[in-house]
């Protein structure tokens, strides 16, 4: 078979021609895509470029738009919803009638993305800042950083290996200053917002094999910052007792974030949510959980927490957070009979549609350094492939009460 379709595909010299010439407009345009405005056109045009013939440009065109698309989306979500710092101050007070005056209701300073039941109490007010840091290493469980991504290949089905392939290899990095605030309006009500500021970093290299002969098609470096998906939220106790409550809570996500920089989702969302704590001299537990109506996708979120007063001063979490919702594409390599070649595959990377879990486990620090100042520190790792996903990412939190 291999020397019956041999003759039938490119000659190495004319294919090398090809990829030159290709490199070479691929060399101009990547200076032109260092110099474009967008996240999004930056990864167009890694995305869109090939070189491998397949004899059809159609399902070529729109594999790559669909990979295109969900790259956009996943990495717009990731930035935009996941991982904001929980709403509860570190810091909550109740009215004890005894002593005629507030103390604290709760033995630790609660977890770092699940939200605790209690509210920071009448006329209280609080404010942190948190920085955190992400470096995304693979989508769908597909590595981004090692060159194995394959976006389009040629395969001969007595072959394992494809004898032309472009593969993927991206860089992604984002970090963000988040900062936010809460203010009791009563005893059980409460309202707050988290605006983050947030700054990607994308760098990317298309790279063409050919019989084993490696050319870089495209390459393309993008950075933005801006401001990001904006967050409000409100928080009403109906039932609480010292550590132990419920409350109904409700956020909503304003697409405040630039979608073309993928600094946020571009779309408007709403999350009404209920939370309940249980707590035991220096150990609680907390929950929550809520369902997310958005124009990109709906879907259930539920998180648990545990936190434990080692010290009056330090408190130590563990948290799981966990979301399930329809996606704009699950990443997927599709095998298709080539139109021309007999005895040969093309290989596609695209998107499917599909509803998955993305799970994040969390653990930390808080610190109360004095008065009412907290440091807290924790590190948040991807659980599940789903999704743009991460190894171990930092955040470092300053949290400050104000108490009249």
């Amino acid at each position: 078979m291999i020397p019956h379709l041999c003759p039938r595909l490119p000659s190495l010299p004319a294919r090398l021609m090809t990829v030159t010439a290709l490199f070479t407009i691929a060399g101009g345009n990547a200076a032109f895509a260092q110099q474009q405005e967008t996240m999004r056109e930056a990864l167009t045009f890694l995305l869109i470029n090939r070189s491998v013939v397949t004899d059809d440009f159609e399902r070529d065109t729109l594999a790559a738009e669909r990979t295109r698309d969900a790259l956009v989306s996943v990495l717009g979500r990731a930035v935009g919803t996941i991982a904001v710092p929980t709403s509860g101050s570190g810091f909550v007070y109740r009215f004890n009638p005894d002593l005629g005056s507030f103390e604290r209701s709760s033995a630790t300073f609660g977890g770092f993305f699940v939200d605790r039941a209690q509210t920071i109490g009448r006329g209280r007010t609080s404010f942190t800042v948190t920085y955190d840091d992400t470096r995304f290493d693979a989508i769908d469980g597909h590595d981004l950083d090692d060159g194995t991504l394959m976006t389009v290949g040629g395969r001969l089905r007595t072959e394992p290996q494809p004898f032309d392939a472009e593969t993927l290899e991206l860089h992604l990095r984002a970090s963000r200053v988040i900062a936010t605030g809460h203010v009791g309006i009563s005893d059980r009500f409460e309202i707050g917002a988290a605006v983050p500021i947030v700054t990607l970093r994308m760098d990317g290299e298309r790279v063409d094999t050919y019989r084993s002969v490696r050319s870089v098609q495209a390459s393309a470096s993008a950075s933005a910052t801006g401001l990001g998906d904006l967050i409000v939220r409100g928080k009403y106790a109906l039932w609480t007792r010292a550590g132990d409550g419920v409350s109904a809570g409700a956020e909503l996500h304003l697409p405040t974030g630039d979608a073309d920089q993928l600094l946020g989702t571009g779309k408007p969302a709403f999350k009404p949510r209920v939370i309940g704590s249980l707590e035991r001299q220096r150990v609680a537990l907390h929950g929550e959980a809520g369902y997310v109506f958005g124009e990109i996708t709906n879907g259930l979120e539920f998180g648990g927490a545990l936190t434990v007063a080692a010290h009056p001063a330090l408190t130590l979490a563990f948290e799981l957070l966990s979301q399930q919702r329809g996606a704009a594409g699950e990443l997927t390599t599709v095998v298709e009979p080539h139109p021309t070649l007999v005895g040969v595959d093309t290989i596609r990377l695209t998107a499917l549609d599909d509803d998955r879990a993305r799970t994040m486990a969390t653990f930390g620090l808080k610190w109360n350094v004095g008065s009412t100042w907290l440091l807290a520190f924790n590190l948040s790792r991807s659980l599940t492939s789903a999704g743009l996903t991460a190894g171990w990412s930092p955040a470092v939190t300053l949290d400050y009460s104000f108490v009249r």
